[in-house]
């Protein structure tokens, strides 16, 4: 299915809106890269709801990123984005980083159900997070997913994209994750969980290089009406190592 698109505006930026399927509308906030193409996994998810996919600032469909300096300006974009959406006080998925800022949401303003995918935003240096900008290019799809083979497939050029151009895009994306991020750490994200009252999901890949799956229960120590589910063979980015059993897990928990 190709996804309808459209576009709002979020601090005078455009940025892109895919939309596909039918029914409630799930709001999704993507991972590090963003979402170059339709994945499997949004395809899977939109045949039970109707799924919202805003790209955040400097992601693949969107630009701004520069114009973010700190946390608070990257959430004030994220709460416009979800408002120009449509997605403002729906359920919500958020996946790595932008599990992250789907946490800094919910915490500030209520969402109607939550699930939090292999989040950033906690740091233990007695388990630290590996940090995926200080690695070589060539080690990066490896340290992201079990299956590299499919993320560089998911982040080939689409049809009729110049090669590139689609560098500078995948760069750009680097950049804006990397600008949220840094410096990697706890960016007071632990202070703020308590916040999150509505049920949530927390969803961890069993073989994440990039952040320990350990800290599944750290989210959910400090999250109330939160439960835990780990998925097997799937590294950080769960989305495109597992798409079908994520997709099956979030949608037995929004059935609830």
């Amino acid at each position: 299915m190709n996804p309808a698109e459209r576009t709002v505006r979020v601090n005078g930026f455009p940025c892109r809106v895919w939309e596909a399927g039918e029914g409630e509308a799930l709001g999704v906030l993507a991972g590090l890269g963003g979402v170059p193409r339709w994945s499997p996994f949004l395809e899977r998810l939109s045949r039970s709801r109707r799924v919202v996919v805003p790209s955040l600032p400097g992601f693949p469909g969107a630009v701004g990123h520069d114009r973010l300096d700190d946390l608070m300006d990257w959430v004030s974009a994220t709460l416009d984005l979800m408002e120009e959406a449509g997605i403002d006080g729906t359920d919500l998925v958020g996946l790595s980083v932008g599990g992250m800022l789907a946490a800094e949401v919910a915490a500030l303003r209520r969402v109607r159900r939550l699930v939090l995918v292999a989040p950033f935003g906690l740091f233990d240096e007695q388990d630290p997070v590996a940090d995926p900008f200080a690695r070589k290019p060539r080690e990066v799809p490896g340290l992201l997913s079990a299956r590299p083979g499919a993320l560089e497939a998911q982040r080939d050029p689409p049809d009729g994209e110049d090669p590139a151009e689609w560098m500078i895009v995948l760069a750009r994306a680097d950049e804006a994750a990397a600008r949220l991020l840094w410096p990697l750490g706890d960016r007071g994200l632990s202070k703020r969980l308590h916040r999150i009252r509505v049920p949530t999901l927390i969803v961890w890949g069993g073989d994440d290089r990039v952040i320990p799956p350990s800290y599944a229960d750290r989210f959910a120590g400090s999250i109330a009406a939160s439960a835990v589910r780990r998925i097997g063979g799937a590294g950080h980015l769960v989305d495109v190592d597992a798409p079908h059993e994520l997709a099956a897990t979030i949608d037995d928990f929004l059935r609830v």
